[in-house]
């Protein structure tokens, strides 16, 4: 039986190897990847990124330069290496290695620091005015109400392009996660209590929103869609969801509070006021939740749903 050279070997390999990077390098290049922002939070968020792997690498790559100058220098065939047994200490090779770890650390730590205050999720953008969206998470599905026009969407999200955009967020079950990798800073939803996040879509365009956060049987499907339009169009549109009809009120949010799957997009032409405040403040009652947690253990249930 013939047995493959060493050389094929090793190729088949790196073959295998490269075959299993792809989907990686692909993901990277997808359209939802966080280092193709479409905001100012995003676009500091990938600055973020990028600034602490190039402090890191400053330390990694030397280390890695020095791996292979040593096993160069110190091989077997060289006579002007010299082997010296009774070493013990230098301050020198003592200060450099302890100095660039923390230096290291010092720089992450004020990169860390600046970025954090700097995007901080409840700082307003800018002066402009923002747009006001109120966001539920449901299981599985998110809802989204717009108490300046009076409307509200399920599993869409259409905002005015250039326009900041301040979100209020909840979650009527368990505690979920709203992010739209391309616009940046996921933020918690959380049940009895509200969070607030500033973003804005420059330009127009689609963007992917999910669920980062395991919340039960529908997680993998709670995502949503984030479509950034012209002013003058998100006017139109709010316009036409408004001539469409429908009424969001207590009694159609408990039905819409009932666990369900693969929800398609919705519309309501009018909502009733308070809605969110009711549902942050328990007046409208939390949903059951995923009906068992980790290791099928029970009581994971924000509360008992009406």
């Amino acid at each position: 039986m013939d047995h493959p050279a060493p050389r094929d070997a090793v190729a088949a390999r790196a073959a295998s190897g490269a075959a299993m990077l792809l989907p990686l390098l692909i993901g990277g290049c997808s359209g939802a990847s966080i280092l193709h922002p479409a905001g100012p939070i995003g676009a500091n968020n990938r600055l973020i990124l990028l600034d602490s792997l190039a402090i890191m690498l400053a330390i990694v790559v030397p280390t890695m330069v020095a791996i292979l100058a040593f096993a160069w220098w110190f091989r077997a065939g060289n006579g002007k290496a010299k082997y010296r047994p009774e070493f013990v200490y230098s301050g020198r090779i003592e200060l450099i290695v302890w100095s660039i770890p923390l230096l290291t650390i010092l720089f992450l730590s004020g990169l860390i620091w600046i970025g954090s205050h700097e995007l901080d999720p409840a700082k307003p953008l800018a002066e402009k005015a923002p747009l006001e969206v109120q966001v539920v998470s449901l299981d599985w599905k998110w809802l989204f109400v717009y108490p300046e026009q009076g409307i509200a969407t399920l599993n869409r999200l259409v905002v005015p392009a250039g326009v900041p955009i301040r979100f209020r967020l909840t979650s009527a079950s368990v505690m979920n996660s709203f992010f739209v990798p391309r616009l940046g800073s996921q933020i918690y939803t959380m049940n009895g209590m509200a969070t607030t996040l500033h973003l804005q879509a420059d330009k127009p365009g689609s963007y992917y929103g999910q669920s980062a956060h395991y919340s039960g049987d529908g997680f993998s499907d709670m995502n949503f869609r984030l479509q950034a339009v012209p002013v003058a169009e998100f006017t139109r549109w709010v316009a036409g969801v408004k001539a469409a009809g429908g009424l969001l009120d207590g009694r159609a949010y408990r039905v819409l509070a009932r666990q369900s799957q693969h929800e398609p997009v919705k519309h309501w032409g009018a909502v009733q006021p308070g809605l969110f405040d009711m549902v942050v403040a328990q007046h409208l009652p939390p949903a059951p939740g995923p009906s068992q947690g980790r290791d099928g253990q029970p009581q994971i249930s924000p509360g008992t749903a009406e």
